[in-house]
């Protein structure tokens, strides 16, 4: 479809979705999904921003960086941080990508408590299916999982909340608490936690509270050996500990932001994590 052949119903379904606060790359994954070109997708997307204020305002606003992030107050470089019931430290910082290792986020009754509400409900992990936006099981990743409901009882609201003061991001933004039970050998190949925009299944995705902006990953117990967290990009790996937490964020999603990340084998024991994962807004 050329510049000059959009119809105005595709015009006026673009107008709308721009409207609704969907980022320019979203709009054209989601006419992708439709059966368009990217070419032909890119091209509508720009006549309709030609031709409409609005539309221009809407994506120049939906393309930028979220202006608020989760972030700790860090700026002073504390060793510790108050988090409303709890005093969690301060390990390490990096500035790109924006990583910080915590510890003492969880006592390690709170450890023992999640994965035993976990044990009942543990099924092979599954990963996003990039095409469709739904969920499934993937030779990527070999561990045992579950997901809670947000405040699905006083133990998780009492957590949600912590973190929620400590990275200054609201709670109803974050995603249930996933658990994640890795057994030895078992791993997670590096990957990104945002939704590519370029993927067909992201719209279905990001229709619950927007796109991921952060990743926290808490250490439920200390495998023997193994099951870092890496970063390739930048040489890093966070040793698991109980109790200890990584948070990284993104503000766009994409390859710049350095966070590609992966779970390495667990070489003895075995490895118990919880992920919070944070949204532009509120997930519902």
């Amino acid at each position: 479809m050329s510049r000059t052949s959009v119809t105005a119903e595709a015009k006026q379904w673009i107008l709308n979705r721009t409207l609704a606060g969907a980022g320019s790359e979203q709009v054209i994954a989601e006419l992708m999904a439709a059966g368009w070109q990217r070419k032909a997708a890119r091209d509508a997307l720009a006549v309709v921003v030609a031709e409409n204020t609005r539309a221009r305002v809407a994506v120049e606003a939906n393309d930028r960086p979220a202006e608020g992030m989760p972030e700790p107050d860090i700026a002073k470089m504390p060793l510790s941080l108050a988090a409303g019931d709890r005093e969690v430290q301060v390990l390490v910082e990096l500035k790109s990508p924006r990583v910080v290792v915590f510890g003492g986020l969880l006592s390690a009754e709170e450890c023992a408590a999640l994965i035993e509400a976990a044990k009942p409900r543990m099924a092979r992990s599954e990963t996003v299916n990039r095409q469709t936006g739904t969920y499934q099981v993937d030779t990527a990743r070999t561990s045992q999982g579950m997901f809670f409901q947000r405040a699905e009882s006083e133990l998780h609201m009492r957590i949600e909340e912590r973190i929620a003061r400590l990275l200054n991001w609201p709670a109803e933004n974050g995603e249930g608490l996933q658990v994640l039970n890795y057994q030895p050998g078992a791993e997670y190949e590096p990957h990104y936690d945002y939704f590519d925009p370029a993927d067909p299944g992201t719209p279905a995705l990001t229709r619950r509270g927007g796109q991921r902006v952060a990743s926290l990953i808490m250490y439920l117990n200390t495998p023997q050996n193994g099951g870092a967290t890496t970063f390739p990009d930048v040489g890093l790996s966070v040793l698991p500990q109980q109790g200890n937490a990584v948070f990284f964020s993104y503000p766009r999603p994409e390859p710049a932001s350095k966070t590609l990340h992966a779970g390495a084998p667990v070489a003895a024991g075995e490895k118990w994590i919880a992920t919070k994962w944070l949204r532009q807004r509120i997930f519902a």
